[in-house]
Order: C-alpha cells, then structure tokens, then sequence
C-alpha cells in the first residue's frame, strides 16, 4: 500500500527481534495537540493488513478527539501477535521504548488485545503510557466512561427522535456485552429501559442475565437485529453496519460503543433514508478516551465523568446539524471536527475516517 499517500504525518516500523515485537505505530495529526490512540494487539495476516488498520484506526481518533473537545491529535498502535500467546513483558517493554523515541508526538493506551496491566509494563520504558491500572496512577478501566459516553449519545438520540432524554419503555437491543456493553445495559436498566442482548461468549450473556434477570438474549446478531426495538447498540466487532443489516433493522435509532461500524461509507446515507437516526461511533464512544486524557493531569474520575456528560450536548448538535443541513449524521459529525481542526489553522490535507 502506499503510506506516503494515506494521509498520516508519520508511520513507524517497530523491530526487536530479541522479544520478537512487530509493531506499527500511526500517527495520522497533531494540529490539535500530541497524537493519543491506543495499542492494539491482534494476529494480522500480512504486514499490510497490520499497516492498513494502523492508519484507519489512527485516522478515526483524530476525528474522535476533535469532536471530544481535547486539545489532541489522532494516532493509533498495532503490534502483529496473538495477545493470548505472544504477549511478553520484554515485547511490551520493547514497545515502550519505541513510543519513548518519538519524545511525545504519540501517547499511547489501551486497545482491543492490551490491558492496563500491559500499560503499566509500558510504561517503565516510556511517560507517554496512558490508561495504567489504578495501583499504578492510572485511570484504569476506560470502559466504565466508555460506556456512560454512549449511554449520554443514546439519550440524546432519544430527545431528538421522540422529544425525551429518557429510554423508560423503551427496548434497546444491544449486541456484544463484554465490558463496554455490559456497563451500558447497568445503565439501560437503571433508566428503565427493556434489554435485549446476544453475545458470541455466552458467559458475558450469563454475567449481564446473573445482575439483571428481566433482561432479554436473542440467539445471534442476526435474530437480534430483526428483534423489534427502538434503539440498535452495537458493541462488539466493527463493520456491524453493513447493507444487509441496515434493511432489516427495526430500531429508529442506532447507537453503540463498537469503533468503526459502518461496513463502507454509504451505509450512513442509507440509515437516513430509511429514516434512522444513527449516532456516529467515534462520537459517542468518546468516554474512553476523555477518561484516559484526563490521567495526563493527575487522574479524577468525577472531573472525566463531567466531560463525558457532554456528549449528549455535542450529540444534539450534530443531529440538529445534520436535520438542518439535510445530510447524514456522520457527515455533519465529521464536518464538526474538522470546523474546530481549522480553527487552529493547522488542517491541510486531512482525510475522512472511513
């Protein structure tokens, strides 16, 4: 693939053949500040797949982290292995010393595949490690805010579509309940919402069903898609959004915790014709990364749950914007974030997530 076309400021090879590290390291901005993204761990099958995901994912954060608010740019970390089996404190180590090398240009944290446990091995080679574990200064499990995050997208979904914050009586089917997702039902059923959720592992099903006995499990995604609902909350894999999918939604609303849902960039247009209201990802989702920004200055949960309440303001607005300017949320989200890059003069050749 060509990476001196993508788009990204600079991408990093990462080597160590002593611990056995292959890591990519993306860095797509930094007009609005350093480039925070998380590392992930995942058996890529070719070097470019690797490549290829680094700089999507990088791209999507720094949209992210415009539309949060945060004076941060976009980046994103893949290290090529089988966290189950490859994962080692001298690779992790290894790793930490790259990120130290770019001087602060990329904070890292955690992703899919790395933990906080990880990034506390981290960062003994580097100050640019983010979301440590709690023992260890840390803002700790990021998908506590993660999910409240979403969970403030989806209100404001709520007051949009049917002129209510709240989801009491309505269904709200959600597929994957592992740690984002199950928070999120904690919150759904304290709002008084009715729950209907799937997941491949069915002990994350029994963990939500074990808390809240009243709530609901369809089959697979497929059954759950078709189960008749207000709101659809994807929370699991990306690309859940794919064409199939969205012609047999039920739900008038979509709103999850799962990155990068839309399987190709035409889906958001056919939500709005089928008069969906879909609430972009990197928007609601943004919890995570404002709990793992605010560790940057002596973490408080409290002051990281108050900025995360403002999304459901920033959501509002791009709903309002987007029923005003006759495009899809999406759209108008990204438009949002690219408005405030801009407004540092620094925007030059910056491309759309996808």
């Amino acid at each position: 693939m060509d990476v001196l076309a993508s788009g990204a400021e600079q991408v990093v090879f990462c080597s160590d053949p002593g611990s056995g590290l292959r890591a990519v390291i993306a860095i797509h901005s930094t007009a609005l500040g350093p480039a925070l993204g998380g590392t992930r761990f995942h058996p890529y099958a070719t070097e470019d797949e690797a490549v290829a995901d680094a700089l999507r994912l990088a791209r999507a954060m720094t949209y992210k982290n415009s539309l949060a608010g945060l004076d941060l740019g976009g980046g994103k970390a893949v290290v090529i292995g089988d966290p189950r089996t490859d994962k080692r404190e001298d690779l992790l180590r290894a790793y930490g010393r790259f990120v130290e090398a770019l001087g602060g240009r990329y904070l890292t944290a955690c992703d899919v595949g790395t933990t906080n446990a990880d990034l506390d091995l981290v960062a003994r080679e580097t100050r640019f490690a983010h979301g440590r574990s709690e023992v260890n200064g840390g803002c700790g499990d990021s998908s506590v805010l993660t999910a409240f995050g979403v969970f403030q997208g989806m209100r404001a979904a709520a007051q949009h579509r049917w002129g209510t914050p709240s989801l009491s009586g309505r269904t709200v089917a959600v597929a994957g309940v592992g740690k984002v997702g199950s928070w999120l039902v904690d919150r759904l059923v304290a709002d008084g919402a009715d729950v209907v959720v799937t997941d491949v592992d069915p002990a994350a099903v029994a963990r939500v069903r074990a808390r809240h006995p009243g709530v609901e499990v369809a089959a697979d995604t497929a059954a759950l898609v078709r189960t008749p609902a207000d709101v659809y909350a994807p929370c699991a894999l990306g690309g859940a959004l794919d064409d199939e999918t969205v012609a047999a939604l039920s739900a008038e609303v979509v709103c999850g915790g799962a990155n990068n849902q839309l399987a190709h960039e035409g889906v958001s247009d056919q939500l709005t014709r089928r008069g969906i209201l879909y609430a972009p990802d990197y928007l609601v989702n943004a919890g995570g990364v404002i709990q793992v920004e605010d560790e940057r200055h002596g973490f408080s949960f409290a002051r990281a749950e108050a900025r995360a309440a403002g999304i459901f303001d920033v959501a509002l607005r791009v709903f309002e914007t987007a029923a005003a300017e006759g495009v899809s949320p999406a759209a108008a989200a990204d438009r949002l974030a690219e408005e405030r890059i801009r407004s540092v003069g620094r925007l030059a050749g910056i491309r759309l997530p996808r």
